[in-house]
């Protein structure tokens, strides 16, 4: 199966301006990713295949998580249910593999520091 992906998703799993102009150098859970954020209403039927996959970088692979929420919520004005969908996916993906949410750590911290 032939699959495209845009390069405003490819950028932000990848977090690269530009990235591989070759897809098979990405890993297969990023483009993965890169589907579930495209279109998600896909999320619950890959949510076995993240669960089960062996990451690659699961360091690099949390940043992707992460870059999609700060990217989703600095631009939720322009297109609210695009943006929190791809918001929720990040974040389920995450508390799916991970446990927690990061961010939710980083901001209860910034909170109380105020």
């Amino acid at each position: 199966m032939d699959r495209r992906y845009s390069l405003e998703a490819l950028m932000l799993i990848t977090g690269k301006l530009n990235p591989e102009s070759s897809v098979e150098l990405i890993p297969e859970e990023s483009l993965m990713l890169c589907e579930v954020i495209e279109q998600p209403q896909k999320l619950p039927f890959y949510i076995e295949a993240f669960y089960n996959m062996d990451i690659t970088d699961p360091d690099a692979f949390r940043l992707s998580l992460i870059r999609i929420q700060i990217d989703s919520d600095l631009r939720m004005n322009e297109d609210i249910q695009k943006y929190q969908h791809r918001r929720y996916v990040a974040r389920t993906i995450e508390k799916l593999l991970y446990s927690d949410i990061l961010l939710e750590h980083v901001q209860g911290v910034v909170l109380e520091g105020e």
